[in-house]
């Protein structure tokens, strides 16, 4: 199983933080502490998103939105309510 998740990513934060979820279309923002430099911040999103899922890196893949700021990530082996549930940010 693998489910799709739309992301926009904030990069050049103070810390990585979760935002939460957009409405309509469902897109989860996230910002990120390092600059998008030579896919800087695309490494840090797969690991920053396997380490709040609890999944190896290789179960998550970066699949459109190389050089966007709106990327598609690919989650293996979690349904969507999951992924949902343990994507919102924390208090």
């Amino acid at each position: 199983m693998i489910t799709k998740v739309t992301i926009r990513v904030t990069p050049n934060a103070k810390r990585n933080e979760m935002l939460g979820w957009e409405e309509a279309p469902k897109v989860l923002r996230i910002k990120l502490a390092v600059p998008p430099v030579e896919g800087k911040a695309n490494r840090e999103l797969v690991s920053y998103l396997a380490e709040r899922l609890h999944l190896p890196k290789s179960a998550v893949t970066l699949t459109h939105g190389e050089k966007s700021r709106l990327k598609v990530i690919a989650i293996a082996d979690l349904p969507e309510t999951e992924i949902m549930a343990k994507l919102q940010p924390l208090p």
